[in-house]
């Protein structure tokens, strides 16, 4: 029987489940992730259609080719929907306990000033397709 994580908004308008393994989390510093949070967002992922959203989140075409998914009411930051067959999940928005951990920095080059990142985990200056589709495979 495959694992069900689950999540939601601050306020409970907007809530979630995802069937099965969720990929480790990962920091983006991008300028639109700290605009977004008002610092840099640690995201997990997994398969769309691994994800069930309840309630109407709220989306905005934050780019050319991505969309960021938030409760209209409460405005928690929740998803981050881009290229490619998986939907990025805010990991502070799981329900607890979830059993990752971060694995990794990216876009560090646009990263806040008044912070350093000193963790000693892997960092990328841009995009790190190796680090963000990972999938930890179900045992």
């Amino acid at each position: 029987m495959p694992e069900i994580h689950r999540g939601s908004c601050l306020c409970g308008q907007v809530v979630y489940s995802v069937r099965g393994p969720l990929r480790p989390v990962v920091a983006c510093h991008c300028g639109q992730c700290r605009k977004t949070s008002g610092h840099h967002v640690a995201m997990t992922s997994a398969p769309r259609c691994a994800v069930e959203i309840s309630g109407a989140p709220r989306w905005y075409a934050s780019s050319g080719t991505a969309r960021r998914g938030f409760c209209g009411t409460c405005g928690s930051n929740m998803f981050w929907d881009g290229l490619g067959e998986n939907l990025s999940i805010s990991a502070g928005t799981l329900d607890t306990p979830t059993g990752l951990g971060l694995v990794g920095h990216i876009y560090c080059a646009s990263k806040g000033d008044y912070y350093e990142i000193a963790d000693g985990l892997p960092k990328a200056e841009g995009r790190d397709p190796e680090l963000t589709t990972m999938i930890l495979k179900e045992e």
